[in-house]
């Protein structure tokens, strides 16, 4: 992992976690496999515990690792460091995904409650203001109640979100190319097509993977068909949405949007999304951050107390996986 995620996981305690499951040198940390100085380490190492920043383990990096026999991810996605050699030798992958989606939903979950009480409008009315306004005629159209909210993608994040939803008076869509009728029904939604969940939703939250058949699945076609005032969430990819359709979209005041990930990832400054008052823009914040480590770390310390008593991962992550998952 890198530095600043190691000296991050270490103020937070998750360190201490990984000790107590495993043989462990919490002064050792690797962020280049070719380093000489770890590779004594590395030759005798059975499992890797990974974070963000983990250089890729590829085939020539793998033959150095001869002993290794799991990868145990202490955060999400695994697709950046782990290749299709780690599969080939049979090396068991594990991921704190399931626990990183869970501050991601909550993220979702209160942009949604705001959205719909348009909270950063109201706000700067206030502020300009500096006085009392009528509230009925402001507040037209606004509210929570009976809104209809779309989710797309029943990812791990997905569901958690339609879980969080469910004391809430919203009727709640999903569209899922995976997912039936009854599945949905279970969840305690209706499936949908993508062009209806976007007409119909006064909300629409992005939660699909980033895959070829993802990438601008908003485009400037589906975009217009976001009712007026709707809001659109993305916690999932920027590149899941067409930037400049979006800004297109956005500089009318058609639609409103929260976006914790673009396309690309940091803006240029003369952006306009940083100006649009329709918009709030976060850094990636969504996921996991600060004392949140600790529920990643507590997954993964978990795992490898399950790998050490012979058990299989209860997060495993399996090659089909990779290409219907972020």
């Amino acid at each position: 992992m890198s530095r600043e995620t190691r000296d991050a996981l270490r103020d937070e305690g998750a360190i201490d976690l990984f000790r107590e499951a495993a043989d462990l040198d919490p002064d050792l940390l690797v962020t280049d496999f070719a380093d000489p100085s770890v590779a004594e380490t590395l030759g005798r190492t059975e499992v890797l515990i990974t974070h963000w920043g983990c250089p890729q383990l590829t085939e020539q990096v793998l033959a150095a690792m001869p002993r290794l026999r799991a990868v145990v991810h202490a955060a999400g996605s695994v697709k950046h460091h782990v290749t299709a050699a780690v599969w080939e030798r049979g090396i068991a992958v594990s991921s704190a995904a399931a626990a990183n989606a869970l501050p991601v939903a909550e993220y979702t979950l209160a942009a949604i409650l705001l959205t719909g009480k348009r909270i950063l409008e109201s706000a700067r009315a206030y502020r300009e203001r500096h006085a009392a306004y009528p509230l009925l005629p402001y507040f037209a159209g606004h509210g929570n109640y009976r809104r209809v909210v779309g989710i797309v993608g029943a990812s791990r994040t997905g569901r958690r979100v339609i879980e969080l939803l469910q004391p809430y008076d919203f009727t709640v869509l999903v569209h899922d190319p995976y997912l039936d009728d009854a599945g949905a029904a279970l969840l305690g939604a209706r499936l949908v097509g993508l062009d209806e969940l976007t007409r119909l939703s006064q909300v629409v939250s992005i939660h699909a993977p980033q895959l070829p058949d993802t990438h601008h699945m908003f485009d400037a076609r589906r975009l217009a068909l976001l009712s007026d005032g709707a809001t659109l969430i993305n916690t999932a990819r920027g590149s899941l949405v067409d930037t400049d359709a979006l800004i297109t979209h956005l500089t009318s005041g058609r639609i409103h949007a929260v976006l914790d990930v673009t396309a690309p990832e940091l803006l240029p400054p003369e952006s306009p999304l940083f100006k649009l008052p329709n918009v709030l823009l976060t850094p990636h914040i969504a996921g996991s951050l600060g004392g949140e480590l600790g529920r990643m770390a507590d997954s993964a310390a978990a795992e490898i107390t399950r790998y050490a008593r012979g058990m299989p991962f209860a997060h495993s992550v399996e090659p089909q996986d990779l290409t219907r998952t972020a």
